[in-house]
């Protein structure tokens, strides 16, 4: 994934922030979004802003580094820049992604900035994987109860005359309905219908042999009107 890190530079130090500053410029998906001397301001800053990653120094005056840290209640990626290395052990117990000792040469830097590539990446990854959509229907199973029923997880549709019972990976559903208008419902992309009595999910398929298909562990005859339809369908979907 494409890295877009927001990044604050706190140092009271001003040749030591343009340092940070210049070492970021030239690196794809990193903007300083600003830079303060003390880290009281780097605080206000945080009330009303968001960023990815702090460039933090340790000794500074009224509020330090460690203390700093201490006060944020959710904080981002942190990378100490200090000329002192005896803070190393206390600030990796705040979980301080890296600790940089001045003077901080190019090829070092490079290996926080790889760091924080990979942990963005990764959150990034998780982010995505929680709020990708599951599709899903409501089904009626009686009177009163709706169920959810995520479409990823329907194996086989069977017609039982006026009912249908839908097979899935986690459970046996009967429910009222044709298999006509329940099958209008799910993706033609997804679920195809072999049969007068049966509709199949696509992925689940295990084998196909002859005028037949196997999904776990049952075998599902191919109705003869439907079978050049499927067969197109399967071998479309084949390597």
């Amino acid at each position: 994934m494409e890295t877009n890190a927001k990044c604050l530079i706190i140092d009271d130090e001003p040749l030591a922030i343009n340092v940070i500053k210049n070492y970021l410029e030239p690196i794809q998906g990193f903007e300083v979004e600003a830079t303060f001397n003390n880290a009281i301001e780097g605080l206000n800053y945080l009330k009303n802003n968001t960023v990815d990653v702090i460039f933090l120094d340790i000794n500074m005056p009224v509020l330090d580094g460690i203390n700093f840290i201490k006060s944020l209640q959710d904080p981002p990626l942190l990378v100490i820049t200090s000329a002192y290395h005896e803070f190393a052990i206390e600030t990796y117990e705040l979980d301080v992604l890296d600790y940089l000792v001045k003077p901080i040469e190019f090829p070092r830097f490079m290996k926080a900035i790889n760091k924080i590539e990979n942990r963005l990446d990764t959150a990034q990854k998780i982010a995505a994987e929680t709020t990708k959509e599951r599709s899903y229907i409501f089904v009626k199973i009686d009177k009163k109860k709706m169920k959810k029923i995520f479409l990823d997880e329907i194996l086989v549709i069977e017609s039982l005359k006026d009912y249908l019972k839908i097979n899935t990976l986690t459970g046996r559903y009967i429910i009222h309905s044709t298999l006509t208008d329940f099958t209008n419902l799910l993706p033609s992309k997804d679920f195809i219908r072999i049969h007068r009595s049966y509709t199949i999910a696509i992925d689940k398929i295990d084998s196909v042999e002859g005028n037949s298909i196997e999904i776990e562990g049952l075998r599902y005859v191919i109705g003869r009107s439907y079978l050049e339809e499927v067969k197109k369908t399967i071998l479309n979907t084949s390597i």
